[in-house]
């Protein structure tokens, strides 16, 4: 009997998709579930929806419980073979608002923050702490349990929870939509959009991980799609010309000759070409949606009452079995039956050639009972690669920082981030470091 424990379960909506998972999955039916969260409220209502759950498409199988605050986590974690991680330190106010708001004053715009440039700096900053208590708790109560990351930043919290001896893997949507959102009708439209003999290759690091390649019963249309894509930005970016959501991943492919797995509205803020206060009107030539994910939370808050009463008051609740790799992977591990998932892990076996050992990489991974195995990818074409270690450097001092404790080091990977660097001064970015730091007052440990 496995047992399932969930940090963050007052995220009721993916609590129902991975635990709803979990009880459609016959390895799974009689599952110990452990839900954990620091929310009453909302810790209460992922119970009550779980429960309905449970009884309506598992026949009351699974064995549920809920455990409240920091003094009850051991107890949630204790015997743990899974533990599912989606928690989000500080919120949309205060944190998300200070990230966005603070950044502002200094002309430093971003569009959703949460895996690099500064907001996604001070993510990690108020997120890896909690995380490091996660692990340390786990080594004394379930040291042999696999750790399932979908929180943001991915890279820097898988790299973070590498410096434990907790095997972490690291999970994302972005790869199992990039070729089906590059071919279909919001996209290039491309003929082989419905074939059932696509093959694709794609490696890098998460969210800005690269479409190596593409085929069609052996045929290549990498070429064919590229055309498409241009055509249509071309015509995006004329004067009235009808923009579309995909037009900075489409130029990107176009100068780089490879198409990025995470969106336009994300990679945009990734790298330093196209939200600059010296071209302002990048932003509108290319449809970046600056402040997009302030946007979001507060239609997710709106939206919630209802959402809520459907999901958490409703006795019919039923569900169908989610993209999501969780369950699939412990069924894997469960069963001994080999699953192929793209995974984040570390790249300490070398398995991308040409990027740091110690950086996080989103590869093709085997998952059965030996746990999840990353496999051998190889050099990147030097662009690619290059592009990555943009990112990475910032990663790697982020992590620095959080583990050291180094003010210094907060400034350093600030100073290195493609976008930060790229619209300020020194001078300024430590100034707005030293505002963050004070702003975030009680989710930040110290710094000296």
């Amino acid at each position: 009997m496995a047992k399932i424990t969930f940090m963050g379960a007052g995220s009721t909506v993916f609590a129902k998709n991975i635990l709803g998972d979990s009880m459609l999955s016959p390895a799974l039916h009689d599952a110990q579930i452990a839900l954990y969260d620091v929310d009453a409220a909302r810790l209460k209502e992922s119970k009550l929806m779980l429960d309905i759950l449970n009884k309506n498409i598992n026949q009351n199988r699974a064995t549920i419980t809920a455990h409240l605050g920091a003094g009850n986590r051991k107890a949630a974690l204790k015997g743990a073979n899974y533990v599912v991680n989606a928690i989000q330190v500080g919120g949309y106010k205060p944190s998300t608002v200070i990230d966005f708001e603070i950044p502002k004053k200094y002309g430093l715009r971003q569009t959703i923050a949460d895996t690099l440039g500064i907001g996604g700096i001070f993510r990690t900053l108020r997120t890896m702490p909690v995380m490091w208590e996660f692990a340390s708790d786990m080594e004394e109560v379930c040291p042999g349990a696999l750790f399932l990351n979908y929180t943001n930043p991915m890279c820097m919290l898988v790299m973070g929870m590498a410096r434990t001896s907790i095997a972490t893997v690291g999970l994302c949507h972005s790869v199992q939509a990039c070729v089906p959102g590059l071919l279909g009708e919001w996209g290039t439209n491309h003929p082989s959009q419905k074939s059932d003999k696509l093959k694709w290759t794609i490696a890098g690091i998460n969210h800005q991980a690269w479409l190596l390649e593409l085929t069609d019963g052996g045929r290549d249309i990498y070429p064919e799609v590229k055309k498409l894509a241009a055509k249509k930005n071309a015509a995006a970016r004329k004067a009235g010309g009808k923009k579309h959501w995909d037009m900075v991943r489409y130029e990107f492919m176009r100068h780089f000759g490879h198409y990025i797995t995470e969106s336009s509205e994300h990679s945009s803020e990734y790298m330093p070409y196209w939200i600059k206060s010296k071209f302002p009107e990048l932003v509108e030539e290319f449809n970046i949606p600056l402040d997009e994910y302030p946007r979001r939370c507060i239609n997710q808050i709106a939206n919630w009452q209802k959402q809520r009463d459907e999901i958490v008051k409703n006795p019919s609740l039923s569900h169908q079995r989610s993209h999501e790799y969780g369950s699939y992977i412990m069924e894997a591990m469960e069963t001994d039956v080999p699953l192929r998932i793209h995974g984040n892990i570390m790249n300490t076996g070398n398995l991308i050639t040409n990027l740091p050992r110690n950086a996080s990489v989103e590869v093709a991974c085997l998952v059965d009972r030996n746990g999840v195995q990353g496999t051998y990818v190889g050099d990147l074409s030097e662009q690619l690669a290059a592009m990555n270690r943009t990112n990475i450097n910032v990663q790697i001092l982020t992590i620095e920082a959080a583990f050291t404790r180094r003010r210094d080091h907060i400034y350093h990977a600030a100073m290195m981030d493609p976008h930060t660097s790229a619209e300020m001064k020194l001078d300024d970015i430590v100034s707005l470091c030293d505002e963050l730091i004070a702003a975030h007052g009680k989710y930040l440990p110290k710094y000296h």
